[in-house]
């Protein structure tokens, strides 16, 4: 059976889209990468394994493993590699095959063996090539992932975990910085009370605030570390206004118009190319629905008709959508409309929650299609 794959679409003018191209692959290549080394096993279309090697992570390892894997192949013919970590142990060596023409496939995630199956890397390098095996000969072949590349696509998803590390930090330090004023000595408590959190951090660094008794160490240790927590709440403050200027940016480039959908920031935004991904990977507006966790969950009994929130899916995206939900419910008139007429509906008035449900249902019908007809060629 042939491995037809279809690229994703270039979201972005840093990624270069490849043609899709048609493979009979006479052997397939399972490779458990790690650390310091990659095993493979290479295996014939009937799953017999015909040879194993064992090389370093290292560009000199890639290139050795694939003249072993050329020259071992059933008359030559292409190959199909299934390889596991493609975007962590395994990226050096998707890359190299890729830019060889290699066709690369994600290794479907194990079955969990038995306690007397045992666990090595050949075993998972063998069943890393028989999963593949498996779908190609299954006709399911259609459900195996590609790796991702590099450019615009995975520079989204990196801007995003360090933003929330910069966030979590913040946070953090901002507790602690409140609760060293709650119990500072008299004189600061009161010169910083009824204060906003960047007008507290300004009256500190800036040294406005009046002065400890000079022997009283506990005092001024504690002057010392408000200013020091200040001066990292700053310093918090800028990392994510420049992270935001980035994200900004970077979907201007991608898809701007995103950006002119009402309630949608560069974080939210962020967050709904990266999990929409590209045209296929959700099939219709309901699978992405049911990504998100805002699909509609039937709990009707009796005489009782209604749905629940789904409890499910991802959760980062639920959030955006739940963040551009609750913009809209403040300032967009058309969903101020929507909400007063869902609470006032003579059949059946719906409760806050269910009104909630049913606008980020929505939103995800509405970005969805948006994403699928204003990506960039």
């Amino acid at each position: 059976m042939a491995i037809v794959t279809q690229p994703p679409p270039n979201p972005g003018p840093s990624r270069n889209p490849q043609p899709a191209t048609a493979v009979e692959p006479v052997a397939v290549v399972g490779v458990d990468t790690h650390t310091d080394t990659h095993t493979a096993a290479l295996l014939g279309r009937t799953g017999a394994i015909l040879a194993q090697l064992v090389v370093p992570a290292d560009p000199t390892g890639a290139a050795q493993l694939l003249a072993w894997a050329t020259e071992l192949a059933p008359a030559g013919g292409p190959l199909c590699w299934a390889v596991e970590g493609t975007r962590s142990h395994g990226v050096g060596l998707t890359r190299h095959l890729q830019r060889c023409g290699q066709h690369v496939i994600e290794a479907p995630r194990p079955r969990r063996r038995g306690r007397r199956s045992g666990k090595s890397d050949q075993l998972d390098a063998i069943a890393a090539a028989r999963a593949v095996l498996a779908a190609l000969d299954g006709g399911t072949a259609h459900t195996l992932a590609v790796p991702r590349t590099d450019g615009d696509r995975e520079a989204l998803p990196q801007l995003l975990v360090v933003r929330r590390h910069y966030s979590d930090t913040r946070t953090a330090t901002v507790n602690l910085f409140k609760s060293l004023i709650l119990t500072a000595d008299d004189p600061l408590r009161e010169a910083l009370r009824g204060l906003s959190t960047a007008r507290q951090v300004r009256a500190l660094l800036t040294g406005t605030v009046p002065a400890g008794e000079p022997s009283d160490t506990e005092a001024a240790l504690r002057r010392t570390h408000l200013a020091e927590l200040a001066a990292d709440i700053r310093t918090g403050n800028r990392r994510l206004y420049a992270n935001e200027k980035q994200l900004t940016a970077l979907i201007s480039t991608i898809m701007p118009s995103l950006l002119d959908i009402y309630g949608v920031g560069p974080v939210t935004a962020a967050v709904l190319l990266t999990t929409w991904s590209h045209h296929g990977r959700c099939r219709n507006e309901a699978a992405y629905a049911a990504l998100a966790g805002v699909n509609p969950i039937p709990a009707s009994s009796g005489r009782t008709d209604r749905h629940r929130l789904n409890r499910g899916g991802d959760r980062q995206l639920n959030a955006a959508l739940h963040t551009i939900a609750n913009t809209r419910r403040r300032s967009h008139q058309p969903t101020i409309d929507y909400i007063n007429r869902r609470r006032t509906d003579p059949t059946r008035p719906r409760t806050d929650r269910e009104i909630t449900r049913s606008i980020k249902r929505y939103l995800a019908r509405h970005l969805y299609r948006h994403m699928q007809t204003h990506t960039r060629p």
